[in-house]
């Protein structure tokens, strides 16, 4: 390769050419899980890349990553608009606008790339593709059991084992303080009071003198936990752990009463996240919704290749009518020369 076609196949820091046979991977995972969560009833919608700014980083999920986002220029109307970071702030403005009329909660389901102005440390890709599902319009215990099963029986579909799932409840995090008479300097100490097994969590959290919301917050929490154990025995889905951060808000920016990490032994990073959060009319909080996000750049690292069909190999002179015959029977048929 000649220096004229080094330079032309660098790319910028954070992109990637995704070949095969990851590709194949790629696209056969995603394609599972939205059969698991058209299953469920979630149906598909696909936002554009690209938004006016002022939808795009409305309060809530959308302000929550602005200094994540790509601005750019239309040069038709001269607006500023954004490339998106995050898909979740999409779904908000399409329940609030197209679905604004149809009946709640409203279930949608998308698969799209999302691009983002700075890698991190956990995720150095600033292009990746986002696979999740969100509940808008229902604010319950059963509803937050339905997107953690929903999640669960998607990792399931792929093959991924030994998963745990991780719950915080950002909203408590001063009360613990307040209550504790700590601060963020004594975290850690603090952290490996609480933080662990999902019985041990809630032991600590009870000896803790919390104000009657944060009680509330632990308690929906509790019910959460108890029916997701339920359905997991339920539908067979073994060996998933269930931990509780209580501390834990990095990442969590706009989620409130719940949100969840999911990891999987053996694999580096999270999965995926969710957890529950407002959707924004103006400044004023229009409805509640609750979802998940998973990250298809971590997933592949713990995926393999199915099999695939057998490749045929033919002569270019094959007839068609052939390799049609082939074709129908499942083979894979690569004409040579």
């Amino acid at each position: 390769m000649n220096s004229a076609s080094q330079n032309n196949a660098l790319l910028p820091s954070g992109f990637e050419d995704l070949l095969p046979p990851q590709a194949e991977v790629e696209y056969d995972a995603i394609a599972r899980l939205m059969a698991v969560f058209r299953s469920f009833g979630y149906a598909r919608v696909k936002p554009p890349i690209a938004e006016f700014e002022e939808s795009l980083l409305a309060p809530g999920p959308g302000a929550a990553l602005a200094s994540e986002t790509f601005r750019v220029m239309d040069p038709v109307t001269h607006r500023m608009m954004g490339l998106r970071s995050d898909i979740t702030a999409q779904i908000a403005r399409i329940a609030l606008t197209r679905l604004g009329d149809e009946p709640r909660p409203l279930r949608l389901t998308y698969a799209n790339d999302v691009i983002r102005t700075k890698g991190s440390q956990a995720r150095t890709q600033r292009q990746f593709t986002q696979v999740g599902c969100e509940m808008i319009g229902r604010d319950d215990v059963d509803s937050d059991v339905e997107i953690c099963v929903v999640a669960l029986k998607g990792l399931a579909a792929l093959g991924i084992e030994n998963v745990t799932i991780d719950f915080a409840v950002p909203g408590i995090i001063e009360d613990i303080f307040a209550a504790t008479r700590q601060d963020e300097r004594g975290i850690d100490g603090l952290r490996h009071r609480l933080a662990g097994g999902a019985d041990k969590a809630f032991a600590a959290l009870d000896d803790i003198q919390l104000g009657a919301d944060s009680k509330l917050c632990v308690a929906r929490l509790k019910g959460v936990v108890d029916g997701l154990n339920s359905a997991l025995a339920a539908l067979g889905l073994g060996g998933v752990r269930v931990t509780i951060d209580p501390l834990e808000t990095k990442g969590f920016e706009y989620k409130n009463d719940l949100a969840f990490a999911l990891f999987a032994e053996g694999q580096r990073g999270e999965l995926g996240r969710g957890g529950r959060y407002d959707i924004y009319e103006g400044e004023q909080a229009k409805e509640s919704a609750a979802g998940f996000t998973l990250y298809m750049d971590t997933l592949r690292q713990g995926l393999k290749v199915q099999s695939g069909a057998e490749v045929k190999l033919v002569s270019c002179d094959t007839d068609w009518a052939e390799i049609k015959k082939l074709q129908d029977d499942g083979f894979i048929v690569v004409r040579q020369s």
